[in-house]
């Protein structure tokens, strides 16, 4: 498997969504051990997800969100494509 190399701004980005997760796991008391049985992963696995690391599936991040119950934040992924948006609009506005 080939690692990802990620530049440190957007390395940061997944730190920040490991944080994210691994806040959401305490909150819920749940420890470790449960969160990774639940969502089929290892504990290791689990670790590098709370810590963000790149090479984590991202099935195994969502199985994770799942277990917490926030499989919907998975659906804001990209959904609102701004920048795309303006390119279609430019194309739409040439062409009249």
């Amino acid at each position: 498997m080939k690692k990802q190399i990620l530049l440190p701004r957007f390395a940061k980005i997944l730190e920040q969504l490991g944080e994210n997760i691994k806040l959401a796991r305490k909150r819920r008391k749940l420890t470790t051990i449960q969160v990774a049985e639940r969502a089929g992963i290892d504990r290791t696995t689990l670790y590098h997800i709370e810590k963000g690391n790149s090479s984590v599936s991202i099935g195994a991040y969502f199985n994770v969100l799942r277990v917490l119950g926030l499989q919907d934040d998975f659906l804001k992924l990209a959904a609102d494509d701004t920048f795309g948006r303006k390119l279609q609009d430019l194309e739409l506005i040439g062409k009249s």
